[in-house]
């Protein structure tokens, strides 16, 4: 009977009674969750908390492996190491729990282990969740000893990755004092010098996966470094909207892009060096630039950096969009420009972090009023330097003439009157004092009343002085500035063609690079299969070899009872020789059935393997027709979204309904996978009423 339990089904394991719990996002749906190697059900003890709560973890066919005995007798030991409270495993085994196993079949060496309370870092990610300054240190921080505490110990997980990294600490449910605020999951890959390879090895997941290693699996003790190393480093930047927002998924890397130099990766680093110190982000460059895996960080090496770094120290740059570099405030420096001239010049760095092109004042309008409630949080807090930066940013990306041009405007006059007030002219130099207006004024109308005759005259020719001072300063301006301006782009050429070489250079570099290690990876492969069939080849003279000298054992046990029988007939009278004629016959009858009741049931057992072959094959290829449907609902549901924004709703109806038809072949199955319900829901309603905006998942 296949093992389908419904929310509240009764179930005693090892002398403990259960319930099966329910899924909080579907009633009515058990709480289970599937992996790569089974589903893991929640079990809550009959007499017990919420807490001790139970997880059962039904392997598919090609892992229910007689070895999970030892290998979970061995991880037992590890049970009291902080984040992994998983290793206290109990095993179900045909000795000990055969008559739950012959009712469910798919029990055979399941596992039951602690239930891990509260989200995974994967649906962290997924949901896009932004979490605070203190709560990144802090999950960092355990993550980091984990890793330090098993490597110590040899250990590896062997597949780190955002699905089996728990958070107990977001949890709703109470857990008790001393709760680790990171658990692992998934240990069955669990390296240790202790345990046998495992026979079906993991090459890692997409996103923590370093390219370099993926191919030829992950078991060894260095296994966990590079994928620690993005897992802390994800938990450390997503303090940082800005990296929250640049995520490519599910993870904050798409695999094609692991270990290349590729712009989430600068993003990441700088936002690590800006907010947690040039430390952190070496470390990270180490681990991305690494030939292999012993070259990464340890998490010792993780661990000591984190715990320099204070929850209350900041050492970011203003939020301008992660780019923006506020003035020292007490910087006496009056700028070159403001608003009632031409706008400064916004760094290159800062247009790239705002998503545009340089050279355009096109931009997002929640672009700018986030750099406008910046700017006004700043002013509020006394940093008026930073806040007039942002201000010129900001104004430098509106549309002229328009509200909110005028709004800023008014705003950096305000902030430039503020910091830099008019000097008394009572303290400028004779000559200044000479040339300003307010002077000339003066004068003019000192010879007035000296001259009243004169009046015209002297007003004429003042008025002439000044506006010949006038255009001299505004011809001296514009030459600087159509000189400033030839020098920038003359340096933006040669900055070009200087990145352009470098670029061509890296990529030949990398190419040659790729191409030594395909070759060395197919001689490596060609080697292991040679290996393997000289093995093979062994192994089968090693077992022909036993055949032969079983048969010819049994051959002389054979003779010897032969000779026996031979003895115990001569010594017989010969009045009982037609009695034991008869006797013998007899004999002869029931060796032959015997004969034939061990063939048939040899058939029977036979039969019995051929079923259990094709049944485990018809269970697997479902497996896999069920993971391609999950690929295919997530690229529909994408395209239904697409299409909507695009604003073709047909369009998006039409994939809606693919959606919901390839959905409901195996509802049953679809609604326990991540947020496919969630999906589901969305484009019911889209169906429904075309008015509503499909979400992003």
């Amino acid at each position: 009977m296949t093992f389908q339990p419904n929310p509240g089904d009764g179930i005693v394991i090892n002398g403990t009674a259960y319930t099966v719990g329910q899924h909080p996002a579907a009633p009515g749906v058990a709480y289970a969750q599937a992996g790569r190697q089974g589903i893991v059900y929640q079990l809550i003890p009959v007499d017990g908390e919420i807490y001790q709560a139970k997880a059962l973890k039904v392997f598919f066919p090609k892992f229910r492996i007689p070895a999970m005995v030892y290998q979970s007798e061995h991880l037992g030991s590890y049970q009291e190491m902080p984040g992994l409270r998983v290793c206290n495993r109990e095993v179900l085994t045909p000795e000990r729990n055969g008559d739950l196993i012959a009712e469910y079949p798919d029990l055979l060496y399941a596992v039951i282990m602690p239930w891990v309370h509260g989200c995974t870092w994967f649906d962290v990610i997924s949901d896009q969740r932004n979490i605070g300054r203190s709560e990144s240190l802090m999950l960092a921080k355990a993550l980091a000893a984990i890793g330090s505490s098993m490597e110590q110990r040899g250990l590896a997980h062997c597949d780190l990755s955002a699905p089996n990294v728990m958070l107990p600490f977001f949890s709703e449910v109470k857990l008790p004092e001393g709760a680790a605020a990171v658990e692992l999951v998934d240990v069955e890959q669990m390296y240790s010098p202790k345990m046998d390879r495992p026979d079906v090895l993991l090459a890692g997941s997409p996103g923590y996966a370093a390219h370099r290693t993926v191919h030829s699996g992950l078991w060894s003790a260095y296994a966990d470094r590079f994928a620690g190393a993005v897992i802390i480093a994800e938990m450390l930047g997503w303090s940082d909207p800005a990296i929250v927002n640049r995520a490519w998924g599910e993870s904050y890397f798409d695999q094609h892009e692991m270990q290349t130099p590729c712009e989430r990766y600068f993003l990441l680093k700088k936002s690590l060096g800006q907010r947690w110190g040039s430390r952190i982000a070496d470390l990270f460059g180490r681990a991305w630039d690494s030939q292999d895996l012993s070259s990464c960080p340890t998490f010792g090496e993780w661990l000591i950096a984190l715990s320099s770094v204070s929850e209350e120290e900041v050492q970011e740059a203003p939020p301008a969009a992660a780019a923006v570099e506020v003035a020292d405030t007490n910087t006496q420096e009056k700028p070159a420009e403001s608003p009632s001239g031409s706008p400064a010049e916004v760094p290159a760095e800062l247009m790239e972090s705002l998503g545009i092109q340089p050279g355009t004042r096109e931009v997002n309008d929640n672009v700018v009023s986030r750099l406008f409630h910046q700017a006004r949080d700043l002013e509020a807090a006394g940093n008026l330097s930073g806040a007039l930066e942002i201000f010129r940013s900001a104004y430098h990306f509106v549309k002229k003439d328009s509200p909110l041009e005028v709004e800023l405007a008014a705003a950096i006059a305000g902030l430039e009157k503020e910091l830099f007030p008019p000097e008394d002219p009572g303290k400028k130099g004779l000559k200044a004092l000479l040339t300003s207006r307010k002077f000339m004024i003066s004068a003019a109308a000192a010879i007035v009343i000296l001259a009243g005759s004169a009046l015209t005259v002297n007003q004429i020719l003042a008025e002439k002085a000044e506006s010949k001072q006038l255009e001299a300063q505004r011809l001296a301006e514009q030459q600087a500035k159509e000189q400033a301006e030839a020098a920038r782009k003359q340096q933006e050429e040669e900055a070009a063609k200087k990145a352009e070489e470098a670029r061509k250079a890296e990529e030949a570099k990398k190419a040659a690079e790729e191409a030594k290690k395909a070759e060395e990876a197919k001689r490596a492969e060609e080697a292991a299969k040679k290996a393997e069939e000289a093995r093979k080849a062994k192994e089968k003279a090693e077992l022909q070899a036993k055949y032969e000298r079983q048969a010819k054992y049994e051959a002389y046990l054979a003779s010897l009872e032969e000779k026996k029988k031979k003895q115990e007939l001569q010594e017989k009278y010969d009045k009982q020789a037609k009695y034991e004629a008869y006797l013998a016959q007899l004999e002869e009858k029931k060796r032959k059935a015997a004969q034939e009741e061990a063939a048939a049931k040899a058939a029977a057992q036979a039969e019995a393997e051929r079923k259990a072959r094709e049944q485990a094959a018809r269970a697997e290829q479902l497996q896999k027709q069920r993971s391609q449907n999950i690929v295919e609902l997530v690229a529909l549901y994408n395209k239904a979204y697409n299409a909507q924004v695009a604003g073709n709703k047909d369009r998006a109806k039409n994939f809606a309904r693919q959606f919901m038809t390839l959905y409901n072949k195996d509802a049953a199955y679809n609604r326990t996978v991540g947020s496919m319900i969630s999906r589901r829901n969305n484009l019911n309603k889209f169906l429904e009423d075309d008015s509503f905006w499909i979400p992003k998942l």
